[in-house]
């Protein structure tokens, strides 16, 4: 299915696929800097490439936290990240106009864990063709989510993922119950662990979210060995002065040595 969408390359090398990019749209100058080293690695190393950038932060713990630098104007650059290095791209969306907007500039929109429920929204990203890729709230079994995936089938759309990215466990940490990644790809699509948001530590009394990056290759190789069939990783090049999510950022440097190592294990792996 992932095959399906416009600009994907390398879908005939058997990897797994990746979601990456920085949390969110900064700037243009950040994001075809990510992109390009992105589209670097993932060709030497063939894993199918979706860059990834929020084009506004909906769900932030503070008044003050960063949100965006404006919607179009975001959109527009992952538009010419798609166009520059022919990639498909993915943003979240969380209101039914995002959808109809965002559609007209992205490959894939993403459904926010918290807003997975959200039956308007769900129905709204399905009416627009393009493949939704709805991560699974923090508060629900893995099981509930073909609840999820019916919403967008039965609007004649049959392109849809899952992502699982962590359950809360107490007020601020998350953990990963990896029996609910092949319990979603009984829904028959393509299931996504997303490291980034499993190692979150939310609801901080600073109102910033933790997280603990160090653990992200621990997850990465437990997904791929579980047999997810995509990543989601957001990278940066600079985490510590990041706009959003710096915390649980993996530094822009160290993902091709990451995804070396994801790489052979994967092929490990396959086969059994």
């Amino acid at each position: 299915m992932i095959g399906q969408l416009p600009k994907i390359k390398h879908t005939d090398s058997g990897n797994f696929f990746l979601l990456a990019g920085p949390c969110a749209v900064e700037s243009e100058s950040l994001a075809m800097h990510v992109a390009e080293k992105m589209v670097e690695i993932t060709n030497k190393l063939r894993i199918p490439y979706v860059f990834k950038g929020s084009f506004k932060k909906a769900n932030r713990s503070r008044l003050d936290s960063f949100t965006g630098i404006g919607d179009e104007k975001a959109l527009k650059i992952l538009r010419k990240v798609s166009e520059t290095f022919d990639i498909p791209t993915v943003t979240d969306i969380h209101t039914e106009a995002d959808a109809e907007m965002a559609a007209a500039y992205v490959d894939v929109l993403q459904i926010p864990a918290f807003l997975c429920r959200q039956t308007d929204l769900l129905v709204a990203a399905a009416k627009t063709g393009k493949m939704v890729n709805i991560k699974k709230g923090q508060f629900l079994a893995a099981g509930s989510m073909k609840f999820a995936v019916q919403k967008v089938r039965e609007m004649d759309n049959p392109n849809v993922m899952l992502t699982e990215r962590g359950t809360m466990f107490g007020y601020q940490d998350m953990v990963i119950d990896y029996r609910g990644i092949p319990e979603m790809q009984e829904n028959a699509c393509p299931v996504v662990l997303d490291i980034t948001h499993s190692l979150q530590q939310p609801n901080q009394t600073s109102g910033v979210t933790g997280g603990k990056p160090q653990l992200i290759e621990t997850v990465a190789k437990a997904g791929i060995a579980v047999g997810c069939d995509g990543l989601f990783i957001e990278t940066h090049p600079d985490p510590s002065n990041a706009l959003s999510d710096g915390a649980n950022m993996l530094h822009l440097d160290k993902m091709e040595s990451l995804l070396t190592k994801l790489v052979r294990l994967h092929e490990v792996t396959r086969e059994f």
